[in-house]
């Protein structure tokens, strides 16, 4: 039997949320806890399972650059990394397995204390790899829920409107743009 790669065995993983975010969050613009893609939309929802927003949020963190690190009571998103958008569903949405593995390129290249060499020499553990892993991803997502959080409170509409979620990755990158262009020129 071929043994599982790091990618499997993080697949297998389940990250934690701050569990503030369920109610304020994840119920509010998901199918978290129940309910099908299809009847999403006559919900009101935006996003289907728990980990589509959670997905997004990493990313927010991830363009952001910036991680928050957990506290106080947390839990489970529900369901492993292998499974989130796995399957086609009847009307919306196809998979996305390439996404995980984007995700995953992501950790590898953003996680600092993750040493592949010591991991190879077996100086450090398959699990304590895949607990860095998920710690950065945790992070990242974190960070994001609370750029989310921060926006609701702001506008609590905001997120109503038919580009709101493009809208806050949009100014994100235009943000991170006009930066870069700012330090090229004052290193020039």
């Amino acid at each position: 039997m071929a043994k599982d790669t790091l990618y499997d065995v993080w697949g297998r993983r389940n990250p934690q949320f701050e569990t503030h975010f369920e109610e304020t969050l994840l119920r509010q613009f998901t199918e978290y806890g129940g309910g099908s893609v299809e009847s999403m939309s006559s919900k009101g929802k935006i996003f289907g399972a728990g980990y589509e927003l959670y997905i997004y949020a990493f990313f927010i963190g991830l363009y952001a650059n910036k991680r928050k690190e957990l506290s106080g009571e947390t839990k489970g998103l529900g369901q492993p990394i292998q499974f989130w958008g796995n399957l086609d569903s009847k009307k919306l949405r196809k998979a996305y397995p390439k996404l995980r593995e984007y995700i995953f390129s992501a950790l590898l290249a953003k996680t600092n204390d993750l040493d592949l060499i010591a991991l190879e020499k077996g100086e450090i553990t398959e699990r304590k790899a895949i607990d860095y892993l998920i710690d950065t991803m945790e992070q990242y997502a974190n960070y994001g829920f609370y750029k989310i959080e921060e926006k609701l409170n702001e506008n609590p509409n905001y997120f109503y409107k038919n580009t709101g979620f493009l809208d806050m990755v949009l100014d994100l990158i235009r943000n991170t743009n006009e930066k870069n262009e700012s330090q090229i020129i004052e290193d020039l």
